[in-house]
């Protein structure tokens, strides 16, 4: 029984590692500089966030009977029951094994939920309510795996990173949300720069539009200024993880100024080979500092 119960968690490890590795993208170059078993927490963490978030994107009808069913089978799944779902098992694991609060993970779904009703968010406060479900748990997820100091101070800079990265992800995504027709943007804004709904789903690029995106961007550079002292509250072996993250969802906002905020033309990315250089970077920067601390002792 025992053998039988490591099988199927080390298929579940497996399973996870393969899909971090084919779709996080971004995520995943931050994964490769942690030690093997938060790697693999982070993995398997990784996967549950993916198929959560999916199932928002499905184009299928029963979209809110998928939800209600990944909700039922996270409950039994804290109960020791997968059935026949390939990442249940090693995200439980994770979950036992670094104490992370379950509570996080039904935010998770109530976010994706979100999606299958909510197109539209008047203020800049609601959508920090969707922000805070989608992306800022996951940054409070992560700190339990990574290790972490400072309670619930850190709890808030994890969060205030958390919207930086999904207010990025919004930005750089508003042609294809428009596609779908939905608009993250804050309807108040796009008023205080004279722009209509339609503006945003028709594409319209002017001077408007121009001055709208500066605006986010300039919101949400703050919050990475805020989110920064973060770094010397994450466990040390974890850093270089965090500052690949940082920097590469960072580095994504910066692509999006130098587009001139024009995010309807180009979907602003960053290079293969600008990713190895960040990740190169982390670790060097993480092998300098553990030299120091070694000259020290």
């Amino acid at each position: 029984m025992i053998r039988s119960k490591n099988i199927i968690l080390d298929r579940s490890y497996d399973y996870c590692r393969m899909i971090a590795k084919t779709q996080a993208k971004n995520f995943y170059y931050s994964f490769t500089v942690l030690p093997p078993d938060k790697r693999a927490a982070m993995c398997a963490i990784y996967a549950f966030m993916r198929y959560s978030d999916d199932i928002s994107d499905e184009d299928r009808s029963d979209k809110k009977e998928m939800i209600s069913r990944w909700r039922a089978a996270l409950d039994k799944a804290f109960t020791g029951e997968y059935g026949d779902n390939l990442i249940l098992p090693a995200f439980h694991d994770v979950v036992r094994k670094y104490s992370i609060p379950r509570r996080f993970f039904y935010e998770v779904i109530d976010g994706a939920e979100m999606d299958l009703y909510k197109t539209r968010y008047e203020t800049f406060e609601e959508l920090r309510e969707y922000c805070y479900k989608v992306a800022a748990v996951v940054g409070l997820v992560c700190i339990h795996i990574w290790g972490f100091s400072g309670g619930e101070a850190t709890y808030s800079l994890a969060e205030t990173c958390g919207y930086a990265f999904q207010l990025t992800n919004i930005l750089r995504d508003v042609r294809e949300d428009a596609e779908r027709g939905r608009i993250y943007l804050p309807l108040e804004d796009l008023r205080r720069f004279g722009l209509k709904e339609d503006d945003i789903l028709n594409g319209s690029m002017d001077e408007r539009f121009t001055d709208l995106i500066h605006f986010e961007v300039e919101r949400t550079d703050k919050l990475y200024t805020e989110a920064y002292p973060l770094t010397e509250k994450i466990d040390f072996v974890s850093q270089s993880t965090f500052l690949i993250m940082y920097r590469i969802y960072h580095g994504l906002l910066d692509k999006i100024r130098q587009q001139k905020y024009d995010v309807f033309s180009d979907r602003a990315s960053l290079s293969a080979g600008k990713k190895a250089g960040i990740v190169a970077k982390a670790w060097l920067d993480s092998r300098f500092k553990y030299n120091e601390r070694l000259l020290k002792l």
